[in-house]
């Protein structure tokens, strides 16, 4: 049976990490997977997290399961960071989490319960979006559609045709809305133009699932969530799919969540035993050590002062690279202006290189990227950027 099995092509953004991964020269730059890294060129293991796994460990007393929605105390944590706490409280009884493995693993669940009881119901997600968002959703079983962007310099946002788009669109579908720091873009809405997405998506009766994976990244915990405090505020009903892999830098522990809100306190829960259905026949129950990780730091006020010094170190650092980045192509090439990514936000930003540029950045300098030109800003080092800036100057 097996012999008919054609080889699947690479995954954009993680097999491009494994060719970088097989190239011998010692000067190659990797700017392509999401992953944050200090001016060494390492993915630090945050403090914070060191000193809750220490204390984890001491008072570890089982290794039994978790429920299929994971630890309450967990799933609580994280509705107070999404929603702050006084927003959490007002939403008692109308909002739920589900603990779950990454965002992705709460991509699919939610995909999943759409297919589930909305079938006929389309995904629609920005163009462009992260690779894998359209990829997630057809493999549930879901039509997947695009709406506009970025404006015809792909520099900024075509608020217009976006909302236009969304204005078109038949009630019952599902409107895919990056919470904060766009990947791959770095191009957010303003806090007016998130209020008139809010309003155009409760008068057409559209449903939001919202990808909050960076929050904290952009401008801080609660500037980061104006979008999703908006949304809140004008519809009844929301699934958002959060993420602690940036954040907390827990990248290989896979910490994510899945929160719904619905009208009234009796329909979610009914939306969550339909979720709790979709995640017994996935992946049963949620993994705990990195739950717990989360939980133990929200829970501890010193704890939680030493994360948000250390998120805050690593949102400075990327946006200090941004603007190094900007100053430095302004010396190597002056004929071409990148100040387009000053205001951009996050760990990416959407560079304009062409795919052929790209692929001439990787075959003759050992730089890799995703070929759509999206730059992991994370990845500059006061060590690199140079180079890297002649390089890119070079294939301009």
């Amino acid at each position: 049976m097996f012999e008919f099995i054609e080889v699947a092509p690479p995954d954009p953004i993680l097999g491009l990490n494994e060719a970088f991964l097989k190239d011998p020269r010692q000067e190659k730059i990797n700017l392509g997977v999401g992953v944050f890294v200090d001016d060494a060129g390492n993915t630090p293991v945050l403090d914070c997290v060191k000193a809750a796994e220490e204390m984890i460990v001491q008072r570890e007393r089982t290794k039994s399961y978790l429920p299929i929605g994971g630890s309450a105390a967990y799933d609580a944590r994280v509705q107070q960071l999404l929603l702050g706490e006084e927003g959490a409280a007002q939403l008692e009884g109308r909002v739920a989490t589900l603990q779950t493995p990454g965002g992705t693993g709460a991509l699919r669940v939610a995909a999943d319960f759409i297919r589930q009881r909305f079938p006929r119901a389309t995904v629609w997600c920005s163009q462009p979006t992260w690779a894998n968002h359209p990829q997630i959703f057809q493999a549930a079983g879901l039509g997947v559609e695009a709406y506009p962007y970025l404006d015809a310099s792909q520099r900024g946002l075509d608020f217009d045709a976006m909302l236009d788009r969304l204005r078109q669109l038949p009630a019952g579908d599902v409107v895919l809305l990056h919470g904060c720091c766009h990947n791959p873009t770095g191009v957010d809405p303003t806090p007016e133009q998130w209020q008139a997405i809010a309003e155009c998506l409760a008068e057409h009766q559209l449903l939001p699932l919202v990808d909050f994976a960076y929050q904290g990244f952009g401008k801080g915990l609660r500037e980061d969530s104006v979008g999703l405090a908006t949304l809140v505020k004008s519809l009844p009903e929301i699934l958002v799919c959060s993420s602690f892999s940036k954040n907390f830098g827990l990248y290989r522990e896979r910490v994510g969540a899945l929160t719904v809100l619905a009208g009234t306190p009796a329909v979610t829960q009914a939306v969550v035993s339909q979720l709790k259905t979709c995640v017994r026949t996935n992946y049963s129950n949620p993994p705990a050590h990195g739950a717990q990780v989360v939980e133990t730091i929200l829970g501890d006020e010193t704890m939680r002062r030493s994360w948000e010094t250390e998120l805050a170190f690593m949102r400075d650092r990327i946006s200090h690279m941004r603007t190094s980045f900007v100053e430095t192509m302004r010396k190597h090439a002056p004929h071409h202006d990148f100040s387009f990514l000053l205001p951009q936000l996050g760990m990416f930003s959407f560079s304009g290189l062409k795919p052929e540029q790209v692929d001439r950045l990787r075959d003759e300098h050992g730089i890799y990227m995703v070929r759509t030109g999206r730059i992991n800003v994370a990845g500059i080092t006061s060590k690199n950027i140079d180079p890297l800036c002649r390089a890119v100057a070079s294939v301009l």
